[in-house]
């Protein structure tokens, strides 16, 4: 069966990036600039070109591949006219010219066991960047199926750059004369929404936006973690009240289990509407009030929590690991269920770029405004790590000691900057 010919609209960055024939081509660009799609329609044009040989397809997480990919694997497939069968169980895509096999890259050890003929992985530089060259190297092997008319196997990527990780590493810093970069802009793509770039340039610094907006390599993971929080601007002297609902967030680790206790006000603010006139508007304001610090387990600190607060309701938003923490037959979750405590779960962890962002806009956005403050006299241990917590390798330090507490009230954070329902509902058993 030969696979018929479609015309299909694409921008300029798009176009270059599909016609590169280079062994290794990056399309490194701003969010919203179209480089999945780009990604995908360059799988299945290969998919197309290569009928009878499996080509492959990659994401940091088999999540990622569900919400984003399959849709659009499966409009692009309609669009060209190519019939499929979708494998969930299998994460592959059967068509009449072969398979499309999905992988993530955060499960390395399941890249083994087929051969391809072209892969591209989407989205490299969400992993650090020592996984992604475990990855890769994987990748390279798997990518091995011997061409027709003596083509060369490639591997492509897209992105938008995390500062100077793998993508840099590869194509900037040791580049080669068989790898090639294409940059795109966020505002090349007319398709997106009007006000799309103006609500990213109010939830992002000027250097984040040259990376999320230009898909330019820049520092991103310098200095402090935390570097929106000021001591005195963001302090508190909020405590708990009677009456107040606590929200607690949770980090799970043997010996040093860590919560950070936090009460909520609504307060009513001025806000510009989207027709730029003055508008009154509920807004959430977070305050860190009390902290449990390097309790032995969970058992311990459930027990610490309900002496020292008990009378009030109680919702717990912890670190998605602990369902699979088991310790006498039951999870981490299950014993905090069993406490009979609110529990608002993440169906997995943020990556950790979003829940420090999450955590840098609370304490102040681009407008000036702060919905995240901090009793730093009830809450020492915290403070000092919000303020001590730097980078090392791209990553937050975790032998600094600082990043229990900090990821137990940034799960809190994250959670509520979310729309309600986003990661799951509350249960209590």
């Amino acid at each position: 069966m030969q696979p018929q010919e479609k015309e299909i609209d694409v921008l300029v960055h798009q176009a270059e990036f599909l016609e590169s024939d280079e062994r290794h081509t990056a399309l490194i660009a701003g969010y919203g600039s179209g480089k999945t799609q780009a990604g995908i329609l360059k799988v299945v044009k290969k998919k197309l070109e290569y009928p009878g040989i499996a080509v492959a397809y990659y994401m940091p997480t088999y999540g990622l591949i569900e919400d984003v990919a399959y849709e659009r694997f499966e409009e692009i497939m309609k669009e060209m006219g190519c019939g499929f069968r979708l494998d969930k169980s299998k994460h592959t895509y059967y068509t009449p010219y072969g398979k499309i096999i999905m992988r993530s890259l955060m499960n390395p050890d399941r890249i083994v066991g087929y051969e391809v003929g072209y892969s591209l992985i989407d989205e490299t530089d969400l992993l650090s960047t020592d996984n992604m060259d475990i990855a890769f190297k994987k990748i390279i092997a798997r990518n091995r199926k011997k061409l027709p008319n003596g083509d060369t196997n490639k591997t492509d990527v897209v992105g938008t750059p995390e500062g100077f990780k793998w993508a840099y590493k590869f194509f900037v810093s040791d580049n080669k004369p068989n790898r090639r970069i294409i940059k795109g802009k966020t505002k090349d793509n007319p398709f997106l929404p009007d006000d799309y770039i103006e609500t990213l340039q109010d939830s992002y610094t000027p250097q984040q936006l040259e990376a999320y907006l230009n898909g330019e390599f820049v520092n991103l993971t310098t200095g402090n973690v935390y570097h929106r929080f000021d001591r005195k601007a963001n302090h508190t002297n909020r405590t708990v009240q009677a009456n107040d609902v606590l929200h607690i967030g949770m980090d799970f680790n043997v010996t040093k289990m860590n919560a950070v206790v936090h009460v909520v006000d609504e307060k009513e603010v001025d806000w510009f509407s989207a027709e730029k006139t003055i508008i009154k508007k509920k807004v959430r304001i977070k305050s860190a009030v009390d902290e449990f610090v390097n309790a032995y387990d969970t058992a311990e600190l459930i027990g610490l929590i309900k002496s020292k607060y008990s009378g009030y309701k109680i919702i717990i938003y912890p670190d998605a690991s602990g369902d699979n923490r088991v310790s006498s037959g039951r999870s981490d979750i299950d014993l905090l269920k069993a406490a009979n405590f609110v529990v608002r779960k993440l169906s997995k962890n943020p990556f950790v770029k979003d829940r420090v962002n999450s955590m840098n806009l609370a304490f102040l956005d681009a407008n000036g405004n702060k919905y995240y403050y901090c009793n730093t006299d009830q809450c020492p241990v915290y403070t000092e790590a919000l303020e001590k917590q730097t980078y090392k390798n791209g990553e937050p330090d975790k032998k600094s000691g600082f990043d229990h507490i900090t990821e137990a009230g940034g799960y809190f954070v994250y959670y509520d900057s979310k729309p309600t329902g986003t990661w799951g509902k509350s249960s209590t058993n």
